[in-house]
């Protein structure tokens, strides 16, 4: 029984040292000196502060994108012990002790350096030879933007691991397709494609550009299995489902996945949750929960109540009004109805209370029990403060006039009398007998006489007006606007009829809590929406470029000075790999119209499996190129040179495919082929020069005057330069 003892047990593996020895490379080439500067760098001083209302759990909006790529960030500092007090205030801030600057840059760093080994295996898989999977790889490695931007506390590395690992993912399994469909390997990489491509687009929305790409491949992939007559109608369809399942919805499923550990992790309240609905600002810890608890749910005849836009822009707004009149006459002599004015007040006041009373009756508390509003009900709202009705007829606004004056009515007796009356309409209603509710409930105020909707104009009133926003009855509506729209915050029943005991009752603190109405969809749905519609001002940056800049690398960004020696980091790219790389793509591009043209006319150049590859490379490495590129040109944004790495990518990896397509197959001779692959050395060596001749500032070391004028390769680099 123990006769298998006597043979000793024996492993054996492969090991790829190409693999390994570019991993190490790397790792020292991204990690190394990781900590300097021990200053903020360029983009730090944006992602930090994110990574801080992580640690103190405060919720938070950025509009820049997904989740993903900051919760990243936030674990490096995690896993470093950081408490988030540092003050991120300013580009070269020096970082206080309690800083653990390796670990914000880690991961960064880390997801940079193994971008090299995927490099190689990309190629590797698109069934090129070691040797050009070895010259993509080492052109990663040596190639200075990349190294900048992986060193510091900036996601477009990790974007850029998740798109190659996403890529070579799926080139894995479908290499593995052709011979053992639905093996444990088979569904490993079609996994880890959906994985890979819903992290790319979790860090940042770009990564949308390459999961597209993807997706389209793989559906032109499917498109010719269908024409397999070896496969079963039964195999197709189990095919489809697969795909279906892997690249579409668990890619879905993760990136909601990402929004709900988002939202786990930031629970209180902070600045940001000014700009989400009364509702989300609700379900957080302290801020408006806390003035919210305790509030009645249903809105009644006799309900003290304040009333936020719902649109939130140019900001957050209530429903206001104050002692001041309209002007008799404007600046342009339009006349005015003279009446009270009504605004939106972007700040909590006590007159910007309202107290929702029953045309038919005169009280203006709750009943015992309370009569709840519902849906279609009319009403009459009444300032808490001057008692006085809101009003709209048909005069003008003051800065909209094409819509309806809205005042709090005064009776001058001038034969124009009161038109208060207002039907609630419950925008986000499940049935027409619903009840208005805080904070919920999304309700549109419809005039009865003339079928103006209360509407938010936008408009800043002038001095007379004490430039808050102005209110109108907006006559021509058609469909639902947010800015018609507006929900009940905070809200208390009335228990005073007389007007002195209810203005102390207006002035004193609110105190239900709705976060457990607020469902993840509901938050997950608010959110998306505010990420992909909250622009900020878009201001002219001193290192913004144009997407024409990039290719011909005409811009650089400076991202770090010392502030005493002449040490300054730059993001500049290898000269010889970005000529290269448009090179490349200029010569795939005009071979492959050649060859197209040649096999139109029944001529084949080369061997239809080297076709095959050529286009494959094509559609990986133009594809990827044309598809991270061309949105820009779109895009109304500002743009820097960095946006440009993940397409730069794929274009340096089309590099070493398209000379080793040279070398095989249009150098015919042994001669030919020599001075080829001399050719190569040469050019190779140019590269790794420019890659020592511009590490410097790549890595911040100290430069005098003289070397840094020599720098200035082009006139149109901004090469910082004290002067003496």
């Amino acid at each position: 029984m123990l006769g298998f003892l006597k043979n000793p047990v024996v492993v054996t593996a492969e090991i790829n040292l190409n693999l390994v020895v570019l991993t190490v490379m790397g790792l020292i080439s991204r990690l190394w000196g990781l900590s300097y500067p021990r200053a903020v760098v360029f983009d730090e001083v944006y992602y930090g502060q994110f990574v801080s209302l992580y640690m103190k759990r405060i919720f938070f909006v950025d509009d820049s994108g997904p989740p993903l790529g900051h919760m990243l960030l936030a674990l490096g500092g995690y896993l470093g012990g950081f408490d988030g007090n540092f003050l991120w205030n300013r580009i070269g801030a020096e970082y206080s002790m309690n800083v653990p600057v390796w670990s914000l840059r880690f991961l960064p760093a880390l997801a940079g350096a193994l971008c090299i080994p995927l490099a190689y295996q990309i190629l590797v898989e698109l069934q090129f030879s070691h040797c050009a999977a070895l010259g993509a790889a080492l052109l990663i490695l040596l190639e200075n933007s990349l190294i900048t931007q992986s060193r510091f506390m900036l996601l477009e590395s990790i974007l850029i691991f998740f798109i190659l690992l996403a890529v070579l993912s799926y080139l894995k399994f479908y290499n593995l397709q052709r011979h053992s469909s639905f093996s444990g390997g088979w569904w490993f990489w079609l996994l880890l494609t959906g994985v890979a491509c819903s992290c790319a687009v979790g860090v940042k929305y770009m990564g949308l550009f390459t999961y597209m790409l993807l997706l389209a491949i793989a559906g032109l992939h499917f498109w010719h299995m269908l024409g397999d007559r070896n496969l079963s109608n039964v195999s197709l369809v189990c095919h489809f489902l697969a795909r279906g399942l892997t690249l579409l919805v668990i890619p879905v499923a993760m990136y909601l996945s990402f929004f709900f550990v988002h939202l786990t992790l930031l629970y209180r309240s902070g600045p940001h949750d000014q700009i989400m609905t009364s509702a989300f600002q609700a379900s957080l810890e302290g801020g408006l929960a806390r003035i919210t608890q305790g509030q009645p749910l249903e809105v009644a005849y006799g309900s003290q109540i304040t009333l936020r836009n719902v649109l939130g822009k140019p900001m957050q707004c209530w429903l206001h009004s104050h002692t001041n009149t309209y002007p008799i006459r404007y600046e342009n002599g339009r006349g005015s109805s003279h009446q009270q004015q009504v605004t939106c007040y972007p700040f909590k006041d006590v007159n910007n209370w309202w107290i929702v009373k029953d045309p038919g009756m005169q009280q203006l508390v709750v009943s015992n029990p309370p009569r709840p509003v519902r849906h279609g009900h009319i009403v009459q709202l009444v300032h808490g403060i001057t008692t006085r009705y809101l009003n709209t007829h048909d005069v003008a606004a003051p800065l909209s006039p094409h819509s309806q004056e809205v005042s709090c009515y005064i009776d001058y007796n001038i034969s124009m009398p009161a038109q208060n009356l207002w039907r609630v309409e419950i925008v986000n209603r499940e049935s027409d007998t619903d009840v208005w509710k805080t904070i919920l409930s999304e309700v549109r105020f419809v005039h009865v006489n003339t079928s103006a909707v209360l509407k938010l104009s936008g408009a800043s009133l002038p001095e007379w007006g004490y430039r808050q926003l102005e209110v109108v009855g907006e006559k021509l509506s058609k469909g639902y606007h947010q800015s018609m729209v507006w929900n009940v915050e905070e809200h208390r029943y009335g228990k005073s009829q007389e007007q002195k005991e209810r203005e102390v009752e207006l002035h004193s603190p609110t105190r239900m809590d709705i976060s457990k109405n607020l469902s993840f969809m509901a938050k997950f749905t608010e959110l998306q929406w505010k990420i992909l519609t909250l622009k900020n001002e878009d201001t002219e940056h001193k290192y913004s470029s144009s997407a024409l800049d990039w290719i011909t690398m005409d811009t650089n960004i400076a991202y770090w000075l010392h502030p005493t020696s002449g040490a300054q980091i730059h993001l500049l790219g290898n000269v010889c790999t970005w000529a290269s790389a448009n090179i490349a793509a200029v010569v795939y591009t005009c071979l492959s119209l050649w060859y197209l043209i040649r096999r139109r006319r029944k001529i084949y150049d080369i061997p239809e499996d080297a076709w095959q590859l050529w286009v494959s490379a094509g559609q990986i490495c133009v594809g990827g190129w044309v598809v991270n590129y061309l949105p820009f040109f779109l895009m109304e944004k500002t743009l820097f040179l960095y946006h440009y790495l993940p397409a730069l990518t794929f274009q340096i990896l089309l590099i070493p495919i398209v000379l080793q397509h040279l070398s095989d197959h249009l150098c015919r001779s042994l001669l030919s082929k020599s001075m080829f692959n001399a050719l190569i050395v040469a050019w190779f060596s140019s590269v790794c020069f420019a890659y020592r001749t511009f590490s410097p500032v790549t890595y911040g070391e100290p430069l005098s005057v003289a070397e840094l004028k020599d720098l200035r390769w082009k006139d149109s680099w901004n090469i910082l330069i004290r002067k003496q």
